[in-house]
């Protein structure tokens, strides 16, 4: 991991490229074969898998988990705690045309906090995922996911809900005198439905 030798707090294989200026943060490390290129910002403690590629403009939070074969496209930000799955896709042009300059035209599409992307999704451009939503892997997402959403099929449809912990939510079983409650079988983190979606008793909801 060459960088470590050249006095930074981030690591990078010797056939990366990190193109400068960029901004990269203590204990992130990027693998084989990866292309950073100038103009980013990655937070600290990320890791980058092998052949992931990140285009100028792009921003990731810390502990963001990118796998193999991932490109992210000027026009994505990830918030903190993302994980993108091996060889998920994003897009950032709606209509592109090889003979058409549509540079102008990125869409933004942002992952809020704690989103997880299984493994060869398709994120179309202009999307918001919510915080620790979830994606199928193999899904392809044409709409805005909820906070705690889960989503996947083709394209994705709205499942139900998951804990931020990861594992599915049961409203069909609430917690007693409270329809509108469950409590998570894995972490025992309570939430609850409102109006606006989803919320828990820690305020993590919309």
């Amino acid at each position: 991991m060459g960088q470590e030798s050249a006095g930074r707090a981030w690591s990078a294989h010797e056939t990366a490229v990190v193109d400068e200026p960029c901004e990269i943060g203590a204990g992130t490390r990027i693998w084989h074969f990866c292309h950073v290129m100038a103009n980013t910002k990655i937070g600290r403690g990320c890791s980058l898998g092998q052949n992931v590629f990140v285009a100028s403009g792009v921003t990731l939070g810390d502990n963001v988990k990118v796998q193999n074969n991932v490109s992210i496209y000027t026009g994505v930000e990830c918030e903190d705690d993302v994980f993108l799955g091996p060889s998920m896709v994003f897009t950032n042009v709606i209509n592109p045309r090889s003979h058409v300059n549509r540079k102008e035209e990125y869409q933004r599409t942002l992952l809020k906090r704690g989103t997880s992307v299984g493994a060869n999704a398709t994120i179309v451009c202009g999307l918001t995922l919510g915080r620790y939503s979830f994606v199928g892997a193999g899904s392809v997402v044409t709409h805005d996911v909820p906070d705690f959403g889960l989503v996947y099929g083709v394209p994705a449809r709205f499942k139900g809900y998951v804990c931020r912990c990861g594992v599915g939510l049961d409203f069909k079983n609430p917690i007693r005198d409270a329809a509108e409650r469950v409590a998570c079988g894995e972490c025992g983190a309570i939430f609850e439905k409102d109006s606006e979606g989803l919320v828990n008793e820690a305020g993590e909801g919309a």
